[in-house]
């Protein structure tokens, strides 16, 4: 004994399919984020003091001649002018990974016999980084920022 399909049939397995569709949907985008993490625990109070970034950055673009740095299958060097050196200045760099905060490297550091400072490519997952370098230098903080790809 069969029974006729009638209109109300057709809007429950309407509704069905589309709460199905939907579940599944959600289900599927869920399993698949990234890891979504802030840049740092305390975003937000960095966050009330970004005016000293903006004015760091200001000092360091309007220095003649800024720090540069060149990266190979051995790592990321960073060159600094030969005014700026260990006796006048304090360096820390940061290179921050977007998608996943445990391959962040930031570090105090100190300058080489290059007037340089070297980050090894074995501290290094492939992938896209901002380095940010920060050095203060006669009580000022200066910062510059590149975007790299290892």
């Amino acid at each position: 004994m069969l029974k006729k399909f009638t209109w109300g049939h057709g809007i429950v397995l309407a509704l069905g399919t589309f709460i199905i569709f939907i579940l599944s949907m959600i289900f599927y985008f869920t399993s698949t984020w990234k890891n979504s993490e802030l840049i740092t625990d305390d975003y937000y109070e960095e966050e009330l003091a970004y005016q000293d970034v903006i004015d760091a950055k200001n000092l360091a673009n309007q220095l003649p001649e800024k720090p540069k740095y060149v990266q190979n299958e051995t790592g990321i060097r960073i060159f600094f002018p030969a005014d700026i050196n260990n006796s006048n200045s304090k360096f820390r760099i940061d290179l921050h990974r977007a998608e996943d905060q445990k391959l962040d490297v930031i570090r105090e550091m100190t300058l080489d016999s290059q007037n340089s400072i070297f980050i090894p490519a074995a501290i290094l997952a492939k992938g896209n980084y901002v380095l940010r370098v920060h050095w203060e230098m006669d009580a000022k903080q200066y910062q510059i920022d590149y975007d790299l790809v290892w």
